[in-house]
């Protein structure tokens, strides 16, 4: 990838564009990007979808994928019902670590998750926790030793979170926040750890983030859809999509005070680096 009239604008750090809802029409949603420069990560939920995601990766060229499965999935067969069309594959398909790492080596693959702790729903409990905590170092050791960045995903557990990271030395390995939802006090605490943060198309409809965006450094932040969850204003109720991933770069610039061009440029400078896309 080069600084020419090609160079990709923006990148979208987390997408799930291999996810069913693209099915009828992804040839058309990466040609939109292409046309706006704009790349993504598309990040596996489970041996299926990081199987998927490396797939379609390979067949676009500013399209990579990352490979992990999503800590509900270690203690539970629930699924987003846009995130496979056959309920049973995780029940078919559980974590095998093995797989996983020879997966994580293809050359496409920049990042190791979605992995982390999720205690919301079905995973509040002490057999949740526990094999989620498992699942997550298990991740965290593939990413050590191939050296790739992980993807994190948490929700009610960043204590926990930060206390595993912080044990395994997360600084070493790299990584980021995905879908970051703390507050600043927890911010800190990830920044220190020498994680970055992402944030998504809430930030454009809730507020509750504003204060976590002025205070983060831009020089620690990423951009991310989460498509085709979250969709943004002014697109809300409809199927996000990574197109979309501008209008969460305005509400960054309008938040902090700054140019669009600058948090574009600067946010897409910190994907390249942390994923080494070049």
């Amino acid at each position: 990838m080069s600084h020419d009239s090609n160079a990709l604008r923006l990148i979208d750090v987390h997408s799930h564009l291999h996810f069913p809802p693209f099915d009828h029409d992804r040839a058309e949603v990466f040609a939109r990007m292409a046309e706006r420069h704009i790349g993504t990560i598309l990040v596996g939920t489970s041996m299926e979808t990081s199987r998927s995601a490396v797939e379609i990766a390979e067949q676009y060229e500013n399209v990579w994928a990352a490979v992990g499965m999503h800590p509900a999935h270690f203690h539970s067969v629930h699924h987003d019902k846009d995130e496979l069309s056959d309920a049973e594959h995780y029940a078919k398909a559980p974590f095998d670590a093995k797989e996983m790492r020879e997966l994580a080596q293809h050359p496409k693959v920049v990042g190791i998750g979605e992995c982390g702790l999720d205690y919301a729903r079905d995973g509040n409990t002490e057999d949740a926790k526990r094999a989620q905590r498992e699942g997550f170092v298990a991740h965290i050791a593939i990413a050590r030793e191939l050296k790739k960045p992980l993807v994190i995903h948490c929700r009610d557990a960043y204590e926990d979170a930060y206390e595993i990271l912080h044990k395994e030395c997360v600084q070493e390995i790299g990584g980021h926040m995905h879908f970051f939802a703390g507050d600043w006090e927890i911010a800190k605490k990830f920044l220190h750890l020498n994680l970055s943060l992402s944030f998504t198309g809430v930030i454009t409809f809730a507020h509750q983030y504003d204060k976590v965006i002025e205070a983060v450094p831009l020089s620690e932040m990423m951009i991310e859809t989460d498509a085709p969850y979250v969709a943004p204003t002014p697109y809300r109720g409809k199927r996000n999509e990574s197109l979309y991933v501008e209008e969460v770069v305005k509400r960054i610039a309008e938040i902090k005070g700054i140019s669009y061009e600058e948090v574009a440029r600067v946010t897409t400078e910190n994907a390249i680096k942390l994923f080494r896309l070049r």
